[in-house]
């Protein structure tokens, strides 16, 4: 029994096997980095989208005989709509929030734009795949090494607590700050603990994050302190 491969089986066998490529390379890159979103997820999206859109590009292998395509006729650039919809559930489902900082979009954007690459592939559009497939991989590992080079603030959520009989007021505890290399943003105060103890709680901005580990070190041998927090944002 011969098995022969029809023009059209062989472009679907290289339209899926690319998606699925593209998609896997970019989901090693967030694999690596540790994001719950990693290779198989961003293998899986590709691949989808891919698929999804071969429904519009090859109706006449699924129409029933005898059927005018012209009557049932989908309309390609609709599904690539309702695939990018889609997927902003799923990207919705890595952003999630600790604390006041938020983090999983930069996973969220890699998965969104695996999913348009997706959708090229489908159609056949391989060149814009690749190179934006390439993009893609330098935003995701260049652009990283560029950022970290890059001179920036370090943002932190930063509480102290005192003994009530102890507060330091808070010009002193601004000035301590400032010495060590950091500005205050948003500081509130409160009585915890029926009067107790007195918390100072705020933003701190650092142009190094080295700072953060001096402030910790020195605050834990401060005997007035009797506890403290210091929270790094991410992005």
């Amino acid at each position: 029994m011969n098995f022969t491969l029809a023009s059209d089986d062989i472009q679907i066998i290289i339209h899926l096997v690319s998606a699925l490529t593209a998609g896997a390379i970019i989901g090693l890159e967030r694999s690596f980095h540790g994001r719950p979103a990693g290779f198989r997820t961003h293998a899986l999206v590709c691949l989808a989208s891919s698929l999804l859109m071969m429904v519009t590009m090859y109706q006449s292998r699924w129409i029933p005989a005898g059927i005018a395509i012209e009557t049932i006729r989908t309309d390609p650039t609709r599904m690539a709509q309702g695939i990018m919809t889609g997927i902003g559930f799923l990207g919705a489902g890595v952003i999630f929030k600790e604390g006041l900082s938020v983090r999983g979009l930069t996973t969220a954007a890699s998965i969104w734009i695996t999913a348009a690459i997706g959708v090229l592939m489908g159609i056949g559009f391989y060149m814009p795949a690749i190179l934006a497939t390439a993009l893609t991989l330098a935003t995701l590992s260049i652009f990283r090494w560029i950022e970290a080079r890059m001179p920036a603030h370090f943002y932190a959520h930063h509480f102290v607590r005192f003994a009530r009989e102890e507060v330091m007021p808070e010009p002193l505890f601004k000035a301590f700050l400032a010495e060590h290399g950091f500005t205050v943003a948003n500081m509130s105060q409160r009585l915890t603990d029926d009067g107790l103890f007195y918390e100072y709680r705020m933003v701190i901005r650092t142009h190094k994050p080295e700072n953060l580990s001096k402030i910790a070190v020195t605050l834990r041998q401060m005997p007035s302190v009797r506890a403290f927090g210091i929270s790094p944002t991410g992005d």
